[in-house]
């Protein structure tokens, strides 16, 4: 399978997450709010799209993390199909609190 398969899978996992998780999104728009806040015009729905923003780019690092472990374990040199599997399935498992509301509401 083409790594493009395993890159766009991560990235819908992380943006579901992101999007969908109403938790972290709380928690990061309470944190960005007053930093990112007059940098983005004071506008809230700028904030919350940065917010999300965050809240996805943290869940492909976080996914990430056991794939790294992988790779240095077996001293890999390039990622392998079993670590981008591994980057997939932690992206996977952080995006699970969010894939309910996502399949309420739909993309």
């Amino acid at each position: 399978m083409s790594r493009n398969f395993y890159y766009v899978g991560i990235a819908f996992f992380g943006m579901i997450n992101g999007i969908f998780n109403q938790l972290w999104l709380i928690f990061a728009l309470l944190y960005v709010q007053p930093l990112a806040g007059p940098l983005l015009f004071g506008s809230v729905s700028l904030t919350l799209m940065f917010a999300s923003l965050m809240v996805s780019t943290a869940t492909v690092i976080l996914g990430g993390i056991p794939a790294a472990l992988f790779e240095r374990a077996t001293g890999a040199a390039d990622s392998t199909n079993t670590s981008l599997w591994i980057w997939l399935a932690g992206t996977a498992l952080l995006a699970l609190p969010a894939a309910g509301n996502f399949l309420k509401v739909g993309l």
